[in-house]
């Protein structure tokens, strides 16, 4: 029987960034990939008879930040503080104060009606280096609550040695990602470059006494923005940057939206 296993020759998205509380153990962000538990390569001999079943947000509840892309900007401004994090200054959302709060996941289901990253939809599905440097394969996370490896509830992952519907989608889902990440790391290397990111940090005081503070990312600073050369806004206005800037500003108001008890 062949076995599939599922490739792409392009540039996989790189470890994922995170801030974090200092109230966490040791400070140290999660390590990539965050969320997954126990990524594993995907193949149609190894997971002939896997399937997956509709989940929820539960995998989610303990995470206080998650990647975006540049392309969510818009519609995560509305819901979500956006800063950078990381060495690279990628972009995440806050979605909580503290450590392991996410204040959207609300009985193991995301707040209705409101904006899910990317990252998270893309769960539990996740593309894994390869030995070539340029390429990927498509992964799964063997530990999601979703995947059911033995049984007959849910979708299947594979039909025979080809892939199932929900694979090829998680495919094509996975390859736009990481399309996107490219842009989104294009775009966090500028802001870095033209140096209008500043460190930042959210110190909180609650009603009760209790203090804690968010570390560990950068903002842009307006007055640095507002000073750039004019040939810069000019390339940044050619290749689309300055809306997410303006979108990054407006959604910092969301800070106080997760100080609300």
């Amino acid at each position: 029987m062949t076995d599939t296993v599922l490739k792409q020759d392009t540039t996989p998205a790189s470890d994922a960034p995170s801030v974090h509380a200092e109230s966490d153990a040791d400070n140290t962000p999660p390590a990539w990939p965050m969320l997954y538990r126990n990524p594993v390569v995907l193949s149609s001999q190894a997971h002939a008879h896997w399937r997956l079943r509709a989940g929820d947000a539960a995998f989610a509840a303990d995470s206080h930040s998650v990647p975006l892309m540049i392309g969510e900007f818009a519609a995560a401004s509305r819901a979500y503080p956006m800063v950078f994090a990381g060495a690279d200054h990628l972009p995440v959302a806050v979605l909580g104060l503290e450590a392991e709060q996410n204040r959207f996941v609300i009985a193991d289901q995301w707040r209705p009606e409101t904006y899910v990253p990317a990252y998270l939809r893309r769960y539990p599905f996740v593309f894994a280096r390869t030995s070539n440097p340029d390429g990927y394969v498509l992964a799964i996370d063997a530990d999601a609550d979703m995947l059911v490896q033995e049984g007959e509830e849910g979708q299947p992952l594979f039909e025979g040695d080809q892939p199932a519907a929900i694979t090829r989608q998680a495919m094509q889902f996975c390859e736009a990602f990481t399309r996107e990440d490219a842009a989104t790391r294009a775009f966090s290397a500028a802001l870095a470059d033209a140096g209008v990111l500043v460190p930042r940090q959210a110190d909180v005081a609650h009603a009760d006494g209790r203090r804690h503070s968010l570390q560990g990312f950068h903002v842009v600073d307006p007055e640095r923005f507002a000073a750039l050369p004019d040939a810069t806004v000019l390339q940044w206005h050619r290749q689309g940057w300055l809306a997410p800037v303006h979108f990054h500003l407006a959604s910092l108001a969301r800070f106080a939206d997760l100080t609300q008890d």
